[in-house]
């Protein structure tokens, strides 16, 4: 979230309009969050957020934001999520990194940098907000991934 919101900023310095903004949470949309009648999941499953969106969709122009794009898992789950609330007149797709090794048809709009990897690496993005450093870095895997 701290990426979008530094776009929103950017683009508000720079046009003068504000633009609408908004948090969307993907659990339940991810094809790896698997729920079971009574069993614990086989898979650490991700924490649960709160969805955010407090202006219509329809008839606007969506840029989801993420920070690496990689297998594009996430990202269907995200328009899966965001056409729950409403049908936008476009969506369009900003990250900070593309590492390439996609598994669904999905291409970003907006690049910050295209950044190829070896799917035995991780791409781990630090940010100020968060972590007091800018900074992106390729990590060997633990058998993790990000989508």
């Amino acid at each position: 979230m701290p990426i979008a919101q530094r776009l929103r900023r950017r683009i508000a310095e720079l046009s003068g309009t504000e633009v609408a903004f908004g948090q969307l949470d993907i659990t339940f949309h991810r094809d790896d969050v698997h729920v079971r009648g009574g069993e614990p999941p086989r898979h650490a499953q991700p924490l649960v957020r709160s969805t955010t969106l407090d202006f219509p969709l329809e008839g606007m122009t969506c840029v989801l934001v993420d920070d690496v794009l990689y297998t594009g898992r996430t990202i269907r789950a995200a328009i899966e999520a965001l056409f729950g609330y409403g049908r936008p007149e476009r969506v369009q797709l900003a990250v900070l990194a593309d590492r390439g090794h996609r598994e669904l048809p999905i291409r970003p709009d907006y690049v910050g940098k295209n950044l190829p990897t070896a799917r035995d690496e991780r791409v781990q993005v630090e940010l100020v907000e968060v972590d007091e450093i800018d900074r992106v870095l390729i990590v060997p895997s633990h058998k993790e991934s990000h989508g």
